[in-house]
């Protein structure tokens, strides 16, 4: 399931971030780039060891984390430390499938990448290329959002972005290991909530919506791990 979440991050938020970033500076993002990777990705990261790193990540997880959206679709149970990183001047990530599992730099714990998400900085219009492309069971997606908008969808996926002709593309990006590990499991849930969202909205809570939102909570025990 391909997810755009809208406004995870307001506009004063997404401005106080890119001024933070553009002060602690940028490295080559071969720092964290394996063999394989280290032949299709060439753009910029924040240094997962400069001092601005850990305080920059925790604002970016928390707001996913209070986005009911994020919450519905992706299920969380482990979210890894979201990282930044800055396309220009040709910039681009080949087509590449992310790892399976991650290690998790605060604690060590080896945590499995259930689900991919991008959070754009740059507005649309700062830029020309970078577009992320994804591609699934249903086609080729190409994705170029908001400042302060994601996309979720699963780390199986085989994506890439494009170059950046003109400007800078500004993101940030993270894994998650959900409570359930099937993506059309995941999907199946979420499509259920939404509809009892609406239903709530229409109905209120009557015999037949709490039901319905019982068989969901149902579903959740029985795929959770």
């Amino acid at each position: 399931m391909l997810l755009h979440i809208p406004e995870v991050l307001g506009k004063s938020e997404v401005q106080s971030l890119r001024r933070a970033l553009d002060e602690a500076g940028w490295v080559s993002g071969l720092a964290t780039a394996g063999p394989q990777a280290a032949r299709a990705k060439d753009n910029e990261q924040l240094s997962p060891d400069s001092p601005a790193f850990l305080p920059l990540s925790e604002r970016v997880a928390a707001a996913l984390q209070r986005h009911p959206l994020f919450l519905s679709a992706v299920l969380p149970r482990h979210v890894l430390p979201p990282m930044f990183n800055r396309y220009q001047g040709g910039g681009q990530y080949g087509n590449h499938i992310d790892n399976a599992l991650q290690t998790d730099r605060r604690s060590g714990q080896v945590v499995r990448t259930d689900v991919s998400t991008t959070v754009f900085l740059s507005e649309p219009e700062e830029y020309e290329g970078g577009e992320l492309i994804v591609e699934d069971s249903y086609g080729t997606h190409e994705v170029k959002l908001a400042a302060g908008d994601a996309i979720v969808y699963p780390s199986t996926s085989l994506h890439r972005v494009e170059p950046v002709r003109s400007g800078a593309r500004i993101a940030s990006f993270l894994w998650t290991q959900s409570l359930v590990r099937d993506a059309w499991r995941r999907a199946m849930l979420f499509e259920l909530d939404m509809t009892i969202v609406k239903l709530r909205g229409q109905l209120g809570d009557n015999a037949e919506v709490t039901a319905l939102t019982g068989h969901y909570h149902k579903l959740l025990q029985q795929w959770a791990e």
